[in-house]
Formats: structure tokens, C-alpha cells, sequence
């Protein structure tokens, strides 16, 4: 069945969003899926060049005549969502909520900040954590959409929304959150990890689909592994935005911020540890690895020098025996067919 999941293969941050974003024009979706919660957040540039940071909504909903489902698995802060819709000027025929959801609220917040999780663990104290964890204990308080009247208009039964959608053979992208070296279940650092577990089978349990319905999945890795700011977790062979910055010929201030905290992510070496974990893990019939352009600036321009290509061949797919299909070569961009172009320049 035509249902595409998009993961993480590192701590997030790996540009999920823009592939997303990319698989939804290139197949033309339908509808577009986002599980988890507002602790992380997409980026994608549109076809107007323009750049927009989503922490609650799916990135991909930019692309055309897509409907953006939030299912039973989403963890959903209400006055982001609403905030996002508004900003990008959708309505209840763009943006489906289920009512099984779980509402992220101001206690849920302050659960977080008094536990100490923001510096323990490099939490970005959203309050999904909190909020998941209440459901899980069914404990009192626990709020559904179904019972906030400001969602009414955008309420709907989203797993038959999409069944009716697979019966007609329309794609279905889901957005997957975060990265699987975060996984509470199968991250190698408990507890240093997120709240939930972050592989292609569960958010596709989390999104209302069968596993029968999936025909592609997509590993989305970076040259340049990043987590977030503060005691997150190891990160191997720690480097500094600055040798990046010299590297990539990028403004000397250069950094990444996290979309949801807008602090500075710490940002480390390529490691196949985690990569490799993640791969046995998703078994994705795809890789995308982004952010070449860090290790080259010329492949901003769609030139592939030995530079990039050496270490695609020596430090990605040969310890991990793979093959990367798809290199991303700056916050817009993706090149399906770099090695004809890499040949063509030899």
C-alpha cells in the first residue's frame, strides 16, 4: 500500500522535514503525517523560497494539495497548532485532528521544568513527556482534542480518512519525529532519550496504519550528527561550529539553533554506531544524507568533489555496507543523481 515513513537515523535534527517535504511533491501525496509532539521541530524552504520552522504540524503539509493529519498518536500543544494553521493560512480542509490525541498542557510544562528534565537530561520541556507519561498512567487530568472546543472544526476520524485515501491508492507520507539514537526503547543511552520510541514501526502505529501498509521508508542521516544543547547525551568525536564553518566557507558566527528551545545544538563527527543501529532497526529501502554541503561548499552548486565523495565511499557506505541514495546539498536542495553528475565531472 502507498505509505511512505521518513526517520531519523542519528539525534534528530538529520533534515526530515525538507525530505519529507520532498517525497510528498515527488509522489504526489495525498496526505501528510505527524506523530510526537511539539519537543522537536521541522524546517523546510517551500517553492518560494521561503523558510518555515514547524513544531507541530507536518513540514510537508507546504506541499501541494496535501492534507496535514495530526492521528491518535500525536501529542498535541493546542496553541502551537493553532498558531501554525494560522501562519500558514490553512482551514479545516488542510489540517484533520483526531479526537483520541493527547493535549499537552500548562501543568504538563511545569511537570517537566520542576523534575529538572531540561537540565538532566537536555529535555526541551514542552511538556510531551509529561503529557504521554499521564496518559500511559490514565491518571486524572489526562485531556483528548476531542474536548478542546478550539479544535472542533479540524476534528475527524483520521485512520479511516487515510484507509479511504490507501483504498484509492493515494500516498500517504508520515513525518516521523526526532531521531533513533533518541529512542526510549532502542536508543543506546537511556535515559538519556526522548519520551517515546522513534522507529518507522512505531510511528506507524502511532499514525493508525497497518505495517502492511508501508512500501517505502527513508533513513534520513547528516554528515554531522548534532544534539541539543546541555547534558543530552554522548555525542562521538565533539566538534565545534566554527571548524564547520571554516570547512563549509560559512559566516565565522555560524550555528545551528534547535527549532523548539533556540538554543545551540552540539554538534560532533560522523559516527556508524548509532547509524548502524538504525538501519537494522528501520531496514529503509532509501538513505538520504544531508548537509554534504558542509563538508564542500561546491556541492551547493551541484558539484561533487573527492572531497564529499570520499567520504561517502569510506566513512558512510563502506562501514556500513550500504548505499546512499539521495544527498542533500543545502536547506532546499536534494540531488537524487549525484553519481551521473559525480562521473560526469571525473
Amino acid at each position: 500500500m502507498p505509505v511512505s515513513v521518513v526517520v531519523g537515523g542519528q539525534f534528530g535534527s538529520e533534515g526530515k522535514g525538507k525530505v519529507a517535504h520532498y517525497i510528498a511533491r515527488r509522489m504526489k501525496a495525498s496526505a501528510v503525517v505527524r506523530v510526537g509532539g511539539t519537543n522537536s521541530g521541522h524546517t523546510v524552504v517551500d517553492i518560494r523560497g521561503d523558510t518555515h520552522s514547524l513544531r507541530q504540524l507536518p513540514a510537508s503539509v507546504l506541499a501541494p494539495d496535501t492534507t496535514a493529519i495530526l492521528p491518535a498518536g500525536a501529542i498535541i500543544d493546542p496553541d502551537i497548532l493553532l498558531d501554525e494553521i494560522r501562519r500558514l493560512g490553512l482551514g479545516p480542509d488542510r489540517v484533520v485532528v483526531s479526537p483520541l490525541a493527547t493535549l499537552i498542557s500548562a501543568e504538563d510544562k511545569q511537570t517537566e521544568r520542576q523534575a529538572g528534565l531540561i537540565d538532566r537530561l537536555g529535555s526541551t520541556g514542552s511538556g510531551t513527556g509529561a503529557a504521554f507519561a499521564r496518559r500511559i498512567a490514565r491518571g486524572d487530568g489526562t485531556t483528548l482534542a476531542g474536548s478542546d472546543e478550539r479544535l472542533r472544526s479540524y476534528l475527524g476520524d483520521t485512520t479511516a480518512l487515510m484507509r479511504g485515501m490507501l483504498k484509492r491508492s493515494e500516498r500517504i507520507v508520515i513525518e516521523g519525529s526526532q531521531g533513533f539514537g533518541l529512542s526510549l526503547l532502542h536508543g543506546a543511552e537511556y535515559p538519556k532519550a526522548t519520551s517515546r520510541d522513534t522507529t518507522a514501526a512505531s510511528f506507524v502505529g502511532e499514525a493508525g496504519l497497518s505495517p502492511r501498509d508501508v512500501d517505502d521508508v527513508t533513513l534520513v542521516i547528516r554528515c554531522h550528527p548534532i544534539r541539543v544543547a546541555g547534558n543530552s547525551g554522548h555525542l562521538e568525536h565533539e566538534t565545534t561550529w566554527r571548524a564547520i564553518a571554516d570547512r563549509a566557507m560559512l559566516p565565522a558566527d555560524f550555528v545551528e539553533l534547535t527549532t523548539a528551545t533556540k538554543k545551540v545544538r552540539r554538534v560532533g563527527e560522523f559516527e556508524t554506531a548509532v547509524v548502524e543501529r538504525a538501519i537494522a532497526a528501520n531496514y529503509p529501502n532509501r538513505i538520504v544524507l544531508n548537509h554534504v554541503d558542509y563538508l564542500d561548499p561546491a556541492a551547493r552548486r551541484g558539484e561533487f568533489r573527492p572531497v564529499v565523495l570520499d567520504f561517502i565511499e569510506h566513512v558512510v557506505e563502506g562501514p556500513l555496507g550500504v548505499r546512499v541514495d539521495w544527498l542533500g546539498t543545502s536547506p532546499a536542495d536534494l540531488v537524487e543523481d549525484w553519481r551521473s553528475r559525480a562521473s560526469g565531472e571525473k
